[in-house]
């Protein structure tokens, strides 16, 4: 297996390398729970390899990748427990695809993950202001002036998605208690607000208050989440090359998502690290990581970012040891 560089705490491994090569090298049902941004097929550039599946030429070359690392995702991830892909529809253009329409992004990842023997077990919208994403993408079908030219051509806005997958299996170790805190734009009266050493907003819960917080996360959209609360830098990791690029996931999704199926201790996997931000959350909530990125840049910025989160700094290598000696 090659590896670029890597670096090990006693809380979180961080590897600049193919993902699929150090997935292979991942134990048998090693892993609690995985979150991340899948490359979106040819819409992005992340990096100039030809291991980035970002580059692929079509969908077909893209999905041929892809599933590479959906069948060891399903071997490595433990039995009765969840990974949560956060993705979105792309739109289509006539240069690329001859036709301005959607592509069904999500239901071919729902579809993929099923073939390889998941479960489709929960998902989320996430509310996107449309003029952002006009202001952003310029989309033809966003234009307020294409309502006055000619509106069958006008659409709305496209929302991010967290489509949460399950393995068969019985979970052996349930993630037990009620919530204790409340991340969002929309907290109750009766909730305490709290700032993280980061300056991150997080609302504690008095006695009886689970429940509220249920109500909200249980709502099929989340219409709660700040869209500018992502870790800084991104964009320093962007080479003069690259197309456009997202930006990171939200840190308040990524946070639920920890909150309904991580406990204290678990074993978080990203296969597609970016600036670190999964990885940012795992070690604020007490839970350990496991990043991979591809891209140097991002690396580097993975890596300062899972460094500043830990207080005591940088412990010794290969103390969190899930592979095998000679899987490096």
């Amino acid at each position: 297996m090659s590896i670029l560089n890597q670096v090990h705490t006693d809380r979180y491994s961080a590897y600049h390398a193919d993902t699929i090569e150090l997935a292979q090298a991942l134990p048998d049902n090693s892993i609690d729970y995985s979150i991340f941004s899948p490359p979106f097929k040819s819409l992005y550039v992340y990096s100039n390899s030809e291991r980035d599946m970002g580059n692929a030429r079509n969908d077909d070359d893209f999905w041929n990748h892809y599933r590479f690392l959906i069948k060891e995702q399903f071997r490595a991830m433990k039995p009765g427990r969840n990974l949560s892909v956060h993705c979105m529809n792309l739109p289509t253009s006539k240069v690329r695809d001859g036709f301005i329409g959607i592509s069904d992004f999500r239901g071919d990842i729902i579809r993929e993950y099923q073939a390889a023997g998941f479960i489709f077990h929960s998902e989320v919208c996430i509310w996107k202001n449309p003029v952002v994403a006009m202001q952003r993408t310029k989309a033809l079908g966003l234009l307020h002036k294409q309502i006055k030219k000619d509106s069958a051509m006008s659409r709305m806005g496209i929302p991010d998605t967290i489509v949460t997958f399950r393995k068969p299996g019985e979970n052996t170790g349930p993630i037990e208690g009620e919530f204790t805190h409340y991340v969002g734009d929309e907290p109750a009266e009766s909730f305490v607000q709290l700032t993280r050493d980061d300056g991150r907003l997080y609302y504690e819960l008095g006695e009886g208050t689970s429940i509220d917080v249920w109500q909200r996360y249980a709502s099929p959209i989340w219409h709660d989440i700040n869209q500018s609360n992502t870790l800084n830098g991104w964009r320093n990791g962007r080479d003069q090359d690259d197309e456009r690029h997202i930006c990171p996931l939200q840190l308040d999704v990524i946070e639920r998502c920890l909150q309904l199926w991580t406990n204290e201790g678990d074993v978080v996997w990203s296969p597609f690290m970016g600036i670190g931000s999964e990885g940012y959350v795992s070690l604020q909530l007490g839970r350990r990581f496991i990043g991979v990125e591809l891209k140097e840049s991002y690396f580097d910025l993975a890596v300062s970012n899972l460094k500043n989160v830990c207080a005591y700094g940088v412990a010794d290598e290969d103390q969190l040891d899930l592979f095998p000696r000679d899987a490096a």
